[in-house]
Parts: C-alpha cells; structure tokens; sequence
C-alpha cells in the first residue's frame, strides 16, 4: 500500500535538494502548508512538524549522499489518522537528470495496515507540493 508522485524540476539537483532537505520549511508551497509549527532542529532525525495544525510529522532520516528524506505521520486527519492507518512512512528523494540539468523529484509513502481512503486522500496533496515546487523554480 502507498503513494508513489513524481516530477521534473527545471532546476540543478543542488538546489532543489536545498530546498527539500529542511524539515520545518514550506514556503516554496504556502499554497499548500499555511502554517508550520516546529520542535527540534530540522537536520537532525527526532525532529517535528505539525502541518496545518492537523498533520503531525517526525524526521526520520536525512540523507545528503542519496538526497532523500523519510518522515513519519503520527497522526493527522482521518485518512492519515492514527486511527485509521499504522506505520505511514513519506519519502522524498531527488535525482540529477544530467540530460539537462533538472531534477526529477520522487515523493511516495507506504504503510503497514490500515489506510482506508489514504491513497485517495495523500495523492493529490504530493502533486499540489510537486506543482508548487515546479512553480518555484519556474
């Protein structure tokens, strides 16, 4: 069970992973995350998020070789609740294409039980970051 969105970035792999790479930062899609609050440091795995005061995240890993990123949800809405979903596990992770020097973005989750609705309600959430990250780098 999961997610898997994808897109291409007309930017250096650098700095789209600059951009990603810091937890607690979504003002390249203010369309999408309105408010962030934030505990710990944003490089460190342990870190929080909670998203909208609804989606309740948590660092756990920041890789700058392989340029991704995994991230909990705690809990959240129903379709990602605690309640109604177990083990949901986000990635992101972001590949030079040398061709042109772009970035293809890879963002996907999984889950170990549970997650009636999830897919249909965490799709169209990934394209909206992808589409905002695209428009940033427009």
């Amino acid at each position: 069970m999961g997610c898997y969105n994808s897109a291409v970035i007309q930017a250096p792999v650098e700095k789209v992973w600059a951009t990603l790479r810091n937890f607690h930062d979504f003002s390249w899609s203010a369309k999408v995350i309105s408010k962030v609050e934030t505990e710990g440091n944003p490089e460190q795995i342990g870190a929080k998020r909670v998203l909208n005061g609804v989606f309740f995240e948590t660092l756990l890993a920041l890789d700058d070789v392989e340029r991704k990123m995994r991230y909990s949800i705690d809990d959240g809405p129903d379709a990602v609740s605690k309640d109604n979903v177990a083990g949901y596990i986000g990635q992101i992770k972001v590949f030079p294409i040398t061709d042109d020097n772009s970035t293809f973005v890879l963002w996907s989750s999984r889950w170990e039980s549970g997650g009636e609705g999830t897919k249909e309600f965490c799709d169209p959430i990934y394209q909206a970051f992808l589409a905002d990250l695209q428009q940033h780098f427009a």
